[in-house]
């Protein structure tokens, strides 16, 4: 398996992981504090999308930086490269 090598992808990437760690740190303290389970909940599946998208991300930065080692990058290449990718995303980020 490759390892992600764009360093603005990997930033995204962190950013992303770095706000969902606060998110998590806020339901911690929500609980302590004894708040409302449904608000707590809501809290969990803000998290739970946040993943998620930061896992769709890094899917298709992977699969983007594969292709562009295996198909080349050529204009024409990476437009239609970065086309398909977005739908990807688009796809599979409605089934969150």
């Amino acid at each position: 398996m490759s390892v992600l090598t764009d360093a603005a992808s990997r930033t995204d990437l962190l950013n992303r992981l770095k706000r969902a760690e606060g998110q998590l740190r806020g339901i911690q303290r929500m609980l302590e504090e004894g708040q409302e389970c449904m608000d707590i909940a809501t809290q969990m599946a803000a998290v739970r999308k946040a993943l998620d998208s930061t896992y769709v991300r890094m899917t298709v930065c992977f699969m983007q930086q594969e292709l562009h080692a295996r198909l080349g990058t050529d204009e024409t290449a990476d437009t239609q490269i970065e086309s398909v990718l977005q739908g990807v995303q688009d796809l599979l980020g409605k089934i969150r």
